[in-house]
């Protein structure tokens, strides 16, 4: 798959949290496939082994002292932070299919993956974000996040987890329109992608729309070279559509 990041310029320097994860690992292998991507830093709770332009480390997102310290040890602006962490279901969370199956703990530990550790990250590494030229912070968002395209109900704690997000992206979006014109912060939905976090939910995905990890990353990062700072504050799907919120 051809990818285009000619808007963000040359020497990119990307980052990406989750770099460990399905849609992560294809994040980083596309960065560190593009000839105008110079540095990858690849953030995970596992990293992998450094090798060629990307640069493993590790950091737990939801750990503000070691996402403070990542972006402390970056030397000079980025041109791109990509946000592909998240959680749907481990072995005690699972989407809710009734409001009586709400629990306290378990919403509160979604909120706290999907929209609270995002959210810090995007303040620690704003402040990195190239001021000469275009930059991006993309956080992984999801379109059951949009309360005006809730029609089914269901998956209570993660729809409200990905609208919160969507909230944060915008609100942050006001304020770096002011401090950092060339800037955007936007949140991207991937489509249903062949990892280990929609596995118990594909039976029900039509034909062709379930994507592999790189098909979906591939569109998204191509979505981001077309999108500017008059687009800032939204979020798009794959396929560079505006979702409603």
């Amino acid at each position: 798959m051809a990818i285009d990041l000619s808007s963000f310029g040359d020497n990119i320097t990307a980052v990406v949290f989750g770099a460990g994860g399905g849609i992560g690992s294809a994040f980083v292998r596309h960065l560190a496939a593009a000839g105008n991507v110079a540095t990858v830093h690849a953030f995970s709770r596992r990293p992998a082994a450094s090798s060629g332009k990307v640069r493993f480390t590790g950091c737990d997102i939801t750990d503000e002292e070691q996402v403070s310290a990542a972006a402390k040890a970056i030397d000079g602006p980025i041109q791109l932070c990509i946000i592909a962490t998240g959680i749907l279901h481990d072995d005690d969370i699972a989407p809710e299919k009734s409001n009586s199956a709400l629990d306290a703990t378990m919403m509160a530990e979604v909120l706290r993956i999907n929209t609270i550790a995002p959210a810090i990250a995007a303040r620690h590494f704003l402040p990195l974000l190239d001021r000469d030229r275009k930059s991006a912070i993309a956080a992984l968002s999801a379109r059951v996040g949009s309360i005006g395209d809730n029609r089914i109900g269901g998956w209570h704690s993660y729809r409200a987890s990905k609208a919160a997000l969507n909230q944060v992206i915008r609100t942050m979006s006001i304020e770096l329109a002011r401090k950092n014109r060339k800037a955007l912060i936007v949140g991207l939905h991937p489509g249903t992608v062949d990892t280990g976090l929609s596995e118990p939910f594909q039976k029900n995905v039509p034909e062709g729309k379930l994507f592999s990890p790189d098909y979906s990353t591939g569109e998204m990062l191509n979505v981001l070279n077309g999108l500017g700072p008059d687009d800032s504050g939204w979020c798009f799907d794959y396929a560079g559509q505006r979702i409603e919120p």
